[in-house]
């Protein structure tokens, strides 16, 4: 790290960031239950970012990966041509992050071993039938440390885990079979809800093979229970963040209601340090500002805007920062409460997007159950969906028990009301 900072120094650069990952990482790939391979990494990535100001009043910036290996004159090589890259661009100044208290996230030490023995055990208790079984799945294990210093004097550590699992499980009936895909971004090994996720997986499977073509219904209520519901929210997120803000793609203004008349549930919406079992409990964010647990949107109106430090400087804020953790608080009625009357749950998308401009849904059916209010249960595969976030933010509701996927809480249940679907023919 010295010789980086000692180069920076002499270069001429107006300001610069360093930024070092030394990541060492278990890796394992299965075939069922047998181990095919394995090997073990440690892998250092530099970076180095240099802004410029020039003599017209404006500031760039330039970046690149520096090999850990490399020699000091090609670093000054490299370094000399950012510089005079970021020469060239024209941003308005801005001033990097100073230092700021902030109170450091629970540092551990991480034993790959014994952390990728907590995840191979989860994998050995997952309930497979004859019918429904784990084709082959590859797990990472990460032990992460990242160090950001610039030239106002911050100097951030962060160690963490970080773990993936990439699996693909398959279901069969009679001559017919299919696989299903997953890949989970986790920290720790959370053993019981791995298993029941994977599960879950293998009965959409089954279902999948029984399904029958998505009827052409029109405008109908949409139940969201697995991870796509994760795009509805973003949306949220998205519209507070300080670049959407300053080029005014943003609809949110602080102290004013997202919607109004609403008969629906309102969306409070956190920034938090710490979840449990995130691959992203930070302190501070990637620009070195320290992160802090903050109510973002309280009952559906928002309360501060996040993101990076040059817009943030551009808006007048200084005390903003880039989310890691987030959450959305439960709704007001049980998950089964929302799962009355007529209703499409979709639980498989082939892809599913929800623009955080526009607030346009769009997502292709893969497998929901099609409930025709008379006790009916369909699975269903095939055509699509459209709608828009703002037609249905008013009558949004939400489950009262909450769901985590990686580094973010939410709903376990998500009803939208005016949701297009748009069917296939039965051929």
């Amino acid at each position: 790290m010295d010789r980086y900072i000692d180069i920076l120094k002499a270069s001429g650069a107006d300001a610069w960031e360093v930024f070092s990952t030394e990541v060492k990482n278990w890796e394992f790939y299965y075939i069922g239950h047998r181990l095919d391979q394995n090997r073990a990494k440690n892998v250092e990535h530099v970076r180095l970012c240099v802004y410029k100001l020039s003599e017209d009043g404006f500031m760039g910036m330039a970046s690149a990966e520096i090999p850990p290996t490399e020699t000091d004159a090609n670093i000054r090589r490299t370094v000399d041509d950012l510089v005079y890259q970021a020469g060239l661009v024209k941003n308005k100044p801005y001033r990097l992050n100073v230092p700021k208290p902030f109170e450091p996230v629970k540092a551990r030490e991480f034993d790959l071993r014994e952390e990728s023995d907590r995840f191979i055990k989860a994998m050995d208790s997952i309930h497979e039938t004859a019918t429904e079984y784990l084709n082959s799945y590859e797990l990472f294990v990460s032990a992460v440390k990242r160090r950001l210093v610039n030239s106002e004097g911050v100097d951030v550590t962060e160690n963490y885990l970080s773990s993936m699992i990439d699996l693909v499980v398959n279901a069969r009936k009679d001559d017919h079979e299919i696989e299903l895909y997953r890949l989970y971004h986790l920290g720790g090994c959370d053993r019981e809800q791995l298993r029941l996720d994977i599960e879950e997986l293998m009965r959409f499977g089954r279902d999948r093979l029984i399904a029958k073509p998505t009827p052409a219904i029109g405008s109908y209520p949409v139940v969201f229970s697995t991870d796509a519901a994760l795009s509805i929210y973003s949306y949220f997120l998205a519209n507070l963040e300080v670049s959407m803000v300053l080029r005014r793609m943003s609809s949110f203004e602080l102290g004013k209601p997202v919607t109004v008349n609403t008969d629906g549930d309102k969306v409070t919406l956190k920034a938090l340090r710490e979840l449990p079992n995130s691959p992203s409990n930070f302190s501070c964010d990637p620009e070195g500002a320290p992160i802090r647990d903050a109510v973002l949107i309280d009952s559906g109106v928002p309360q501060q805007y996040v993101g990076g430090r040059m817009f943030s400087q551009y808006l007048g804020l200084d005390d903003t920062f880039i989310v890691s953790n987030w959450s959305v608080s439960g709704g007001s009625t049980p998950a089964e409460g929302l799962r009355s009357g007529k209703f499409l749950e979709i639980v498989e998308f082939s892809d599913f997007q929800v623009d955080g401009l526009t607030g346009d849904i769009f997502g292709e059916i893969r497998l929901g159950y099609f409930h025709d209010g008379e006790g009916n249960v369909t699975p269903v595969s095939g055509g699509s969906i459209s709608g828009n976030m703002k037609d249905n933010l008013a009558h949004m509701r939400m489950s009262r028990e909450t769901r985590r996927y990686a580094s973010a809480e939410i709903p376990k249940v998500t009803r939208l009301e005016n949701i297009t679907v748009s069917g296939v023919d039965a051929c």
